[in-house]
């Protein structure tokens, strides 16, 4: 199967294009910049040149293959609502190039916020629609699609997709911890972080593009639930700084505009996927990661 991957040299889109090559996949990469083509090719995929605001590249390359991978996203957060508006045009014009085909379509997004019906959030569970607070609609946009007849699924990743070259939210922490001197959670820290090693992410993601269904919804989680107090205490001691709880009402002022994730409690269970897709997740856990995976290197 020959696979059009956006954000195919990013930290969970890098891995999807190694994961697919393994195992006897093509790839072809959207890419922006000479070096991220050369590492590109060093990988053996195909360079697809490329921009998620420029359309005619995105449809160019879902014509041009059997299946379409939706990795990437703008990670400013200073510029988020912008972000999130880019994202789901990319998606429209993804769907879009492969209407009236059988191709599918595999769109990222988050179990971060979802409308939990149980204490654990599952695949059964709604992601809400956007808003001015939170206007990601990655999932609407696939959703959207799907309702077309269209080959859309969604995965879902868990606030920590870690490993050797995280740019995610741990490194994030990390950063806030040594500008305020200390490494910090929110009252008591048993808010719940779900994670996943970005090596068993990209294998949910060829399993489902492998034998994936229409309009499914997949979670690519490995641990339900790793409480907040003990994430900060692991980013403490790689630091060899204080560990220390903030009240609620600090929060905001200590972690700024990442204060909701901070606070974020939302265990998630992967067990429909696992069983749909037979994906055992196999990596490391995050404390381990966070400890040996040289978050800590200058």
């Amino acid at each position: 199967m020959r696979v059009f991957v956006t954000g195919a040299t990013g930290f969970v889109g890098s891995a999807v294009v190694e994961e697919l090559l393994n195992h006897g996949h093509e790839v072809l990469g959207l890419v922006r910049s000479d070096r991220s083509a050369e590492l590109l090719a060093t990988l053996g995929a195909e360079v697809h040149r490329g921009d998620l605001q420029a359309p005619e590249t995105l449809r160019s390359g879902s014509l041009a293959a059997d299946a379409v991978i939706h990795t990437a996203f703008l990670h400013d957060f200073l510029r988020f609502q912008e972000s999130c508006a880019i994202d789901r045009a990319a998606i429209e014009t993804l769907g879009a190039a492969i209407d009236d085909t059988d191709k599918p379509l595999i769109v990222t997004a988050g179990v971060a916020f979802l409308e939990t019906a149980e204490q654990v959030a599952t695949e059964n569970d709604k992601a809400p629609g956007p808003t001015d607070q939170y206007p990601r609609a990655s999932e609407t946009a696939a959703n959207a699609l799907a309702a077309r007849g269209i080959r859309a699924s969604v995965m879902r990743l868990p606030p920590s997709v870690h490993g050797t070259g995280d740019r995610g939210f741990v490194p994030m922490l990390i950063d806030i911890a040594r500008e305020k001197g200390l490494s910090a959670y929110v009252g008591e820290g048993r808010n719940l972080w779900s994670a996943v090693h970005r090596r068993d992410a990209a294998r949910a993601f060829r399993l489902a593009i492998e034998f994936g269904a229409t309009g499914e919804t997949y979670h690519a989680v490995a641990e339900e639930g790793v409480p907040f107090r003990k994430i900060a205490q692991a980013i403490a001691t790689g630091l060899g700084a204080p560990c220390e709880s903030v009240p609620e009402e600090k929060a905001e002022e200590h972690f700024t505009w990442f204060a909701p994730f901070a606070a974020l409690d939302q265990p998630a269970s992967s067990v429909r996927t696992r069983e749909r897709l037979g994906w055992t997740p196999t990596g490391p856990e995050l404390l381990e990661d966070i400890a040996e995976a040289g978050y800590f290197n200058d």
